[in-house]
């Protein structure tokens, strides 16, 4: 079941038909010049291009007009993640919302607004994720404010539609990082125009792989794979202090071999600090010394790959990581983050739309796995791709 995360700013352009450049701050003036609301009217039209696929979804939202209504008219499932006290809400409600959206582990927050709207969303991204050292969820922007400087919104309320579409069809999206602006409104309203990046949040992005393929040919595997471990080497360096499970396969082959460490091709071995700490460990040799690692505090991190071909990342050629080694390390972490997945875009390409396969004999754990998971595809280049457990 797609879990979507929404939250509407309900005044969100407001002031822009009666002239006040802005709605910040003067939401309650604008409406008594005549203005109206629209910003529900957007994101119904956003939400529409997934009424084939309500079936299959829950929505996660606020109440009333920051979500509800629009999601409940339209006949979503709805659940109501966070209730605001007054009609009257304002950006301490989005982020109160946003806080409450990403604890529920929602596959992406989709949001109605303008920049100041982005702002509020990633002050509570950024303050969310300084207190749980998790994986970033993705966000969207419907546009639906007076200022639109933010790279973090969909060009149309249809196009944030169709985003979320690709992810719902499990269809391959990459992942990047959108600036988020705002301009000075006081200053805006006199003419004056001063715009400043306020941080960054990570949004899908349509495919943008399968067009620089178009425009400039196959990837080259090698050259991917040194991308991709040079994105796992930064991260062992920068949780040096963190123990590492390197999976079976080619390509955690090819990350050892980077690190110029022994691997076994078919085996489990384990990294710390970009030294080998053990070599073809056993389920049992890997559970003692998690064991260790919890009785010292020590977080450990799971690098895997997938069968090419079948898609299996659990459950075939690595049996060694048994459903009590993977439930150590979701519930280390309180979720999957601390498991990495590394592929080649034209590995996953290869799986025509099917999705990785969870198959660790455990039926609990297989549904807590399923869902979309990131794969890192080159140095700081991930996608979302879907997991599911076996039929």
């Amino acid at each position: 079941m797609f879990k979507l995360g929404l939250i509407i700013n309900p005044v969100a352009g407001i002031g822009g038909s009666v002239a006040l450049k802005g709605s910040d701050g003067i939401a309650q003036h604008a409406l008594a010049l005549g203005a109206e609301p629209k910003a529900n009217n957007r994101t119904q039209t956003a939400l529409k291009v997934l009424l084939p696929y309500k079936d299959n979804m829950v929505i996660y939202t606020v109440n009333g007009d920051m979500g509800e209504v629009s999601a409940s008219t339209l006949g979503f499932n709805v659940e109501i993640s966070y209730q605001t006290s007054t009609e009257n809400t304002n950006g301490n409600d989005t982020e109160q919302a946003v806080a409450t959206l990403l604890t529920q582990q929602v596959d992406i927050i989709l949001f109605a607004g303008g920049d100041g709207t982005a702002r509020n969303i990633a002050n509570a991204v950024e303050r969310f994720y300084l207190q749980n050292a998790t994986a970033q969820t993705p966000v969207l922007g419907i546009p639906a404010g007076c200022k639109i400087h933010s790279g973090v919104y969909a060009i149309t309320p249809t196009a944030a539609g169709r985003v979320i579409e690709l992810m719902v069809t499990k269809q391959l999206v990459t992942l990047t990082e959108g600036d988020v602006m705002d301009i000075d409104e006081s200053l805006f309203r006199q003419g004056i125009v001063k715009a400043k990046r306020f941080g960054e949040m990570k949004i899908p992005s349509e495919l943008r792989f399968v067009q620089a393929v178009k425009s400039g040919g196959k990837e080259s595997d090698e050259l991917v794979l040194q991308d991709i471990a040079e994105h796992i080497i930064d991260n062992m360096r920068e949780y040096n202090e963190s123990m590492f499970i390197i999976g079976s396969g080619s390509t955690t082959a090819f990350l050892m071999a980077e690190l110029d460490l022994e691997n076994t091709l078919l085996g489990i071995d384990l990294v710390q600090g970009e030294t080998l700490l053990a070599s073809d460990v056993t389920e049992n040799q890997l559970w003692q010394l998690l064991m260790k690692a919890k009785h010292i505090q020590q977080t450990v991190h799971l690098v895997i790959t997938l069968i090419g071909g079948q898609g299996h990342i659990f459950g075939r050629g690595n049996q060694q990581l048994s459903p009590r080694v993977i439930r150590y390390i979701i519930e280390q972490s309180g979720g999957k983050e601390n498991i990495s997945v590394i592929a080649t875009k034209a590995k996953l390409t290869a799986l025509n739309n099917k999705p990785l396969i969870s198959d660790t004999g455990n039926e609990s754990l297989d549904q807590i796995l399923s869902g979309f998971m990131q794969v890192t595809t080159g140095y700081k280049d991930l996608v979302l791709y879907p997991v599911a457990s076996p039929q």
